[in-house]
């Protein structure tokens, strides 16, 4: 099933709607922790006991007893009964001790000891259960793993974690003047959302070398890259039609020429070579679906005020870029992301098709372009 752009568009709803249906996430796979930073956690097991196990020192210095150390100071100092011990940063507390002191805080003369300050119960240390309780999920279902998820999980002794980390193929449809601009940013945020990418050009341009390319595929979702106007030689939406369902033409700004549809449960995206319609298609289609099949939890959205209004046209998603300044959102291009303002741009959202826009002062809820590990 094709549609013509030139006689009716999809709605963007509706494109979503046939590449989400009935698609669940991919079964979890093990990969060692530094692969796996940027994919999304899979169910792990809870902690069988906590971390630390027993209190340790957070600092070089001596063991003691708060309640020992009552009033004492440099004035009035309080000799030690006994010596105290001597720990370093990661040593378990010994028996009895609560406290960590550093070496200025207690005066030595031969085999006596005095204190010169006190202490409360807990300073330099790390209690047991501080870090982790027993039982404790130590990286939630559906977020995604970061750098400091890397550190913990060393600092568990695990070797390896539970990912979901979908299987995405990537077909170059070659254009004259070169697809490298689009298909080498798409491929990059198809690494930066974890999922595994194998790449391929199709032999050339015509409906056979892409359906060759196309052949075969198996992977969580397939993706096109160039191919889906108008041209005498845009043959990607006529290779996928043979063997899809398939919808050709959203009323997505960006993005019109772009396709979508299923081959048996695999779905398809067709993206347009333009970097700049490639990329619309990418945060509003190709994302939902790849957090599906990843498992993630919902993206986080940052809601603030609209310093400018928005209008859209009645009928087309429009894609919106907006800078954050002091007083909210401000819109930089509506329905379009040229170079200027994608290089401005703090944040993105989408107009719904049934809307007209957003006034002036409107809360607005934006995706962040810029994610931190």
């Amino acid at each position: 099933m094709t549609q013509n752009p030139a006689i009716a568009l999809t709605g963007h709803e509706t494109a979503l709607a046939l590449l989400l249906e009935g698609l669940a996430p991919v079964a979890p796979i093990e990969l060692a922790v530094t692969d796996a930073i940027g994919c999304i956690a899979a169910p792990m097991p809870p902690l069988k006991t906590a971390l630390p196990a027993r209190s340790i020192a957070v600092l070089d210095g001596w063991a003691l007893t708060s309640i020992d150390l009552a009033g004492a100071s440099s004035y009035a100092p309080v000799p030690l009964a006994v010596a105290p011990a001597w720990v370093e940063a990661g040593d378990t507390l010994p028996q009895g001790c609560d406290c960590v002191l550093d070496a200025s805080a207690v005066e030595r003369a031969g085999p006596l000891f005095q204190v010169l300050g006190e202490a409360i119960p807990g300073a330099g240390v790390r209690r047991a259960g501080e870090d982790f309780a027993a039982g404790a999920v130590v990286i939630a279902e559906g977020r995604r793993i970061g750098v400091t998820d890397d550190m913990i999980a060393r600092k568990l002794g695990l070797q390896d974690v539970a990912v979901r980390r979908p299987r995405v193929r990537l077909i170059d449809v070659p254009a004259a003047g070169g697809n490298a601009t689009t298909i080498g940013m798409i491929a990059a945020q198809v690494r930066a959302v974890g999922a595994q990418i194998d790449r391929t050009v199709a032999a050339g341009r015509d409906t056979a070398s892409v359906a060759k390319a196309i052949g075969g595929a198996d992977c969580d979702l397939l993706i096109t890259i160039g191919g889906t106007g108008a041209g005498r030689h845009d043959a990607a939406v006529a290779a996928l039609a043979t063997g899809a369902r398939l919808l050709h033409g959203l009323a997505l700004q960006p993005g019109r020429t772009a396709a979508v549809g299923r081959i048996g449960a695999m779905p398809v995206i067709a993206m347009p070579g333009a970097p700049d319609q490639a990329l619309a298609v990418w945060w509003t289609l190709a994302l939902p679906v790849l957090d599906r099949l990843s498992g993630r939890a919902p993206r986080r959205q940052i809601v603030k005020p609209l310093v400018q209004k928005i209008a859209s046209q009645v009928g087309v998603t429009d894609v919106v870029l907006v800078k954050d300044v002091d007083a909210g959102w401000l819109p930089l291009a509506i329905g379009d992301l040229p170079l200027s303002a994608l290089s401005q741009a703090d944040a993105w959202l989408t107009v719904a098709s049934a809307s007209e826009g957003h006034a002036t002062g409107s809360p607005v809820g934006v995706y962040p372009l810029r994610e931190s590990l």
